[in-house]
């Protein structure tokens, strides 16, 4: 494959990612602080539904399209650019995780309070919480790695 041809996916499956989580994380925010536990419970479904259609084929995506640029370019895997880029990556990975996790809980949550007529229990506005920091920690890590990636510092 060309270089040019796996540049283009790789900005594409960026886009997608980058894309996909924040837009997620925007609705089901704003969705949660509405506390109706109805539209809680749709918002939180497709958000789940998201995360699995869009950003985990992307998060595979990514580091097998930034390895094989870096081999076409022939830039080192240890150029301190791309070893940020990796550990960067790997830190929103690791908070993603855990995210995914809580989002499939929060959507049960949701939909049962909707079905009884009851409110958001306690523990969704503790993961809610925990959610929104570790979201905050994966946004900022790959606002960096797109720095990196374009720049590409020596």
């Amino acid at each position: 494959m060309s270089y040019l041809v796996v540049k283009w996916i790789h900005i594409l499956s960026s886009t997608l990612l980058f894309g996909t989580g924040l837009g997620s994380a925007f609705y089901m925010f704003f969705t949660s602080l509405s506390r109706d536990a109805r539209a809680v419970a749709v918002v939180v479904r497709y958000v789940v539904i998201a995360d699995w259609a869009f950003t985990t084929p992307t998060v595979i995506l990514q580091p097998l399209s930034g390895f094989y640029l870096a081999h076409l370019a022939g830039f080192p895997l240890t150029s301190p650019w791309i070893a940020w880029s990796i550990a960067l990556y790997l830190l929103a990975g690791a908070a993603w995780l855990p995210v995914v996790w809580m989002q499939v809980k929060m959507r049960d949550m949701a939909v049962a309070a909707a079905r009884s007529g009851a409110e958001l229990p306690a523990r969704y506005w503790q993961f809610l919480r925990i959610w929104v920091a570790l979201g905050i920690v994966a946004f900022l890590a790959l606002v960096v790695v797109f720095y990196l990636m374009v720049a590409k510092p020596s």
